[in-house]
């Protein structure tokens, strides 16, 4: 894996929240900004998640908080908020998967599914990004210098089966980061997303585990020749969340291996 040579500044001094960072991408995102100088707020449903990378990030020397929220929940939100004060950056990285390999979530064509099956994915993938995004951002734009970054999912770019509702979720946070942009640029505001694809952890860890040939079968979509790793978005994350990334916003990148190139 390619790593950073010196970001040991990069975002050094600001202040940050990466939400569902207990694990996955948020965790390595989480643990990159660290690197770089923030000081990080790691979200999870379970405090222990949470705590796990913040001991991550304390061995390293950086410096770190654990805060409990569901970013679904205004109230729960709007704690949070208060017990971590105004911040400089927010990733809004939790959100629900609908793979078959994903616990709980029904992968069915759009025709076979419900309401059961649509509420959870507009809440945490929506709603959960607006909720936090607007906990957050009077501060900002009162400092005149944020920045909001939305994990979002190639999904919301190119449709795909049995993916209609995830995908359109996605495409919403998508879309609303480039009103947000719009509205708030002039303020020192940037808003931009990172959209993958499908990521080598949790439940497509174990498949692949169980069926090495899955692996391979899936990594056939992907020019790069292999599926993404949770720490491929990091760097990038870092960056968009910087002083050098002022003039980069409403933009949405793909870390994604080439899976669908947006030229």
């Amino acid at each position: 894996m390619a790593t950073i040579r010196d970001w040991s500044n990069f975002i050094g001094g600001r202040t940050a929240l990466v939400t569902g960072s207990g694990a996955g991408v948020g965790r390595a995102i989480a643990v990159q900004m660290s690197r770089a100088g923030a000081e990080v707020w790691v979200n999870d449903l379970v405090l222990e998640r949470a705590e796990d990378t913040v001991r991550e990030i304390e061995s390293e020397g950086g410096k770190a908080h654990p805060v409990v929220a569901d970013v679904c929940d205004h109230d729960s939100v709007a704690a949070m908020a208060r017990e971590t004060g105004p911040l400089e950056i927010v990733v809004n990285n939790a959100g629900t998967g609908v793979r078959s390999w994903t616990e709980g979530v029904r992968m069915v064509p759009f025709v076979e599914s419900g309401p059961e099956d649509w509420d959870p994915l507009i809440r945490v993938n929506l709603a959960g990004v607006l909720h936090v995004t607007r906990a957050y951002l009077a501060d900002m734009i009162e400092r005149r210098w944020g920045r909001v970054l939305m994990i979002v999912s190639d999904a919301g770019r190119k449709g795909e089966r049995k993916q209609a509702v995830y995908g359109a979720a996605k495409a919403a946070a998508m879309g609303f980061a480039r009103g947000l942009a719009a509205e708030v640029g002039r303020d020192g505001v940037t808003v931009n997303c990172i959209s993958l694809g499908s990521m080598k952890h949790a439940g497509l860890a174990d498949a692949v585990n169980q069926d090495p040939e899955l692996e391979a079968r899936l990594s056939r979509a992907y020019p790069v020749g292999r599926l993404g790793r949770v720490e491929d978005p990091a760097p990038l994350a870092v960056l968009l969340c910087s002083d050098a990334a002022e003039w980069i916003t409403g933009q949405v990148y793909p870390v994604d291996g080439g899976y669908f190139p947006s030229l």
